[in-house]
């Protein structure tokens, strides 16, 4: 009733001295192209790393900074300093946070400084926050002071302090 078509049928065109060479392919397979200048480069993208995980049985006394994403389960005295931080539920912070984003499920004793903010209903914070934006949920504890700027993740220094007044101005 139905027969299978020989055109794709590799086991037809092996060894069929018949047929002109460069024939040997699908019709419709692409072509390989090299882009401008020649050179072929590999597009495979690259991966993103996995976060780097603090166990809850970890307890770190010290400064950390990365360029990548924490989560932090265990015990923290020191400033951190992450693309991406999530403080867990059994997670204690006893220092300055600063990343551009921040999740906190946990305790921070400290400021916390993040482009995105987020309290969970678990979130325990004392100390402030600044922020560019904030979510907090209900039955999040927080003490402290929030404040808004547009460039939360820089701590104020001597480009952002009032300049002095000009002495020859009336």
């Amino acid at each position: 009733m139905f027969s299978k078509s020989k055109i794709n049928d590799p086991s037809s065109q092996k060894g069929d001295a018949s047929k002109p060479a460069g024939h040997d392919k699908p019709l419709d397979a692409p072509k390989p192209t090299a882009p401008q200048g020649g050179e072929f480069k590999a597009e495979a993208p690259k991966a993103k790393p996995p976060a780097s995980v603090l166990s809850s049985d970890l307890h770190v006394t010290g400064n950390m900074k990365t360029t990548g994403d924490v989560q932090v389960e265990g015990i923290i005295e020191g400033d951190i300093r992450a693309h991406l931080l999530t403080i867990g539920e059994t997670a204690t912070i006893k220092g300055e946070v600063i990343a551009d984003d921040v999740v906190i499920n946990g305790r921070i004793v400290g400021r916390v400084r993040g482009l995105k903010v987020r309290l969970t209903s678990t979130a325990r914070v004392e100390g402030d926050i600044i922020h560019k934006t904030i979510a907090i949920e209900s039955g999040a504890h927080f003490e402290g002071s929030v404040q808004r700027q547009d460039d939360p993740l820089n701590p104020k220094g001597k480009s952002s302090e009032p300049k002095p007044a000009d002495p020859n101005r009336n």
